[in-house]
């Protein structure tokens, strides 16, 4: 069965940058030709960041509107990453990765980004 386990995270302070990334295990990544970043803050509902389209023409992006010119996702056959600038408090989240739409069952323990001074 495929597990989606996810590593980078940390404590920031507002304005910096992280990078996290996530990968498979008992399958494989490029397995999934539609993957996304989502997250969820203490009482916040579940928010999808980012979401990368592969096809035979190539890799298409899409963010969600608070994140958009911060963020980068993008992808190899083995990892998913999403490249984070401009860190603000309000991204304080555990992030977690996951085909698109998300799949329950590939839901992994995701990693803790906190930004703050």
């Amino acid at each position: 069965q495929v597990q989606l386990v996810e590593s980078g995270g940390g404590l920031v302070q507002p304005g910096g940058s992280l990078t996290v990334s996530c990968q498979a295990s008992g399958g494989e990544i490029s397995d999934f030709s539609r993957m996304g970043w989502y997250r969820q803050a203490p009482g916040k509902q579940l928010q999808l960041v980012a979401r990368i389209d592969r096809d035979t023409t190539g890799d298409t992006t899409i963010y969600g509107n608070s994140v958009k010119g911060r963020f980068t996702i993008s992808r190899d056959n083995a990892k998913v990453y999403l490249q984070m600038n401009k860190l603000e408090p309000e991204d304080t989240a555990v992030y977690r990765c996951n085909a698109y739409p998300y799949i329950h069952k590939f839901w992994g323990p995701g990693t803790q980004v906190t930004v703050s001074s």
